[in-house]
């Protein structure tokens, strides 16, 4: 991966004048703007020309960098625009590249390519997080470890990693941005998006989730499978069980979901390597009935 250009984003990283200034002359609430420099360069990251330079600063100011002041503009309803257009373009895309795939397969195609990981990918590839305005004091830091986990990941890790939302939000506001200064251009939009994301996840390189693929290997080679995460709570901890018999662990602090799927994925690696790799054949109705009951949420 290329290191980008770095540019001054946190609390930390401001020059001194700009600290000076917020401390001392500039009335309480005060956040210093961008400079024309930083505007420019996002600019060439995204390979756009902002004809509204303002947009570009309130897509990547974080609630916390007004702190301790009450917060002012956000990029939070950039964010949500462009999540929704972003969801918008994408299905548009892979409903006309695969004619003749069913909504089901449509629908995992197009999450792959907007959900948290996949747009947590494209601001870190391109550099996008450096140009961040925040001052949460364990960002970087969460931002940092993600970045060294991707190389495990070369694609998507289909639930394994839990990447910071803010990285997923500042992508999704940046659209948000582009799609409100091209007056509501859908074309534009994905334009910009396709060169970001490239390359796209598609049929061929979606990857399953583990918790799925887990159940589908336990129906094929006639196993039950029971997945224990009430004790999570008090030891981080979830279980799977095959034939009553645990077979996968996982710890993990911050969500009982990627615990969940890291079990999932240990489970899957040990039965792999005892009983061997196998193809997959479609779900039963009643494995199917059984998996749609499972919590993907970890909740």
């Amino acid at each position: 991966m290329e290191s980008p250009p770095h540019a001054t984003a946190s609390a930390d990283e401001m020059p001194s004048i700009w600290k000076e200034q917020h401390a001392q002359d500039a009335p309480p609430g005060f956040v210093p703007p961008m400079g024309p420099g930083e505007v420019t360069a996002v600019e060439s990251l995204l390979g756009y020309e902002f004809r509204d330079k303002a947009l570009v600063e309130e897509a990547l100011t974080h609630g916390s960098f007004y702190y301790p002041y009450r917060p002012g503009v956000t990029y939070e309803r950039l964010e949500y625009l462009g999540d929704a257009v972003l969801t918008c373009v994408v299905s548009r895309e892979v409903f006309l590249t695969y004619g003749q795939l069913q909504p089901g397969p449509l629908t995992r195609l197009r999450a792959a390519n907007v959900d948290k990981e996949k747009l947590a990918r494209v601001a870190v590839v391109h550099g996008l997080h450096h140009f961040l305005r925040h001052k949460a004091p364990n960002l970087d830091g969460q931002i940092t470890d993600f970045i060294e986990e991707l190389s495990m990941y070369p694609i998507h890790s289909n639930g394994l990693l839990d990447p910071p939302k803010v990285l997923c939000d500042v992508v999704e506001s940046l659209i948000g941005a582009i799609y409100c200064d091209s007056n509501f251009n859908q074309e534009i939009v994905w334009q910009v998006f396709q060169k970001l994301a490239d390359p796209l996840i598609s049929l061929e390189t979606l990857g399953k989730h583990p918790v799925s693929e887990l159940f589908e290997f336990c129906q094929k080679t006639r196993r039950g499978v029971k997945i224990v995460k009430d004790e999570w709570d008090k030891n981080l901890t979830v279980e799977v069980l095959i034939d009553g018999e645990m077979v996968g662990r996982a710890t993990y602090a911050q969500k009982k979901e990627i615990a969940q799927n890291r079990a999932a994925k240990a489970a899957l690696d040990k039965l792999k390597e005892t009983l061997g790799q196998f193809q997959t054949e479609p779900m039963s109705a009643e494995v199917s009935e059984q998996f749609n009951k499972i919590d993907l949420t970890g909740s």
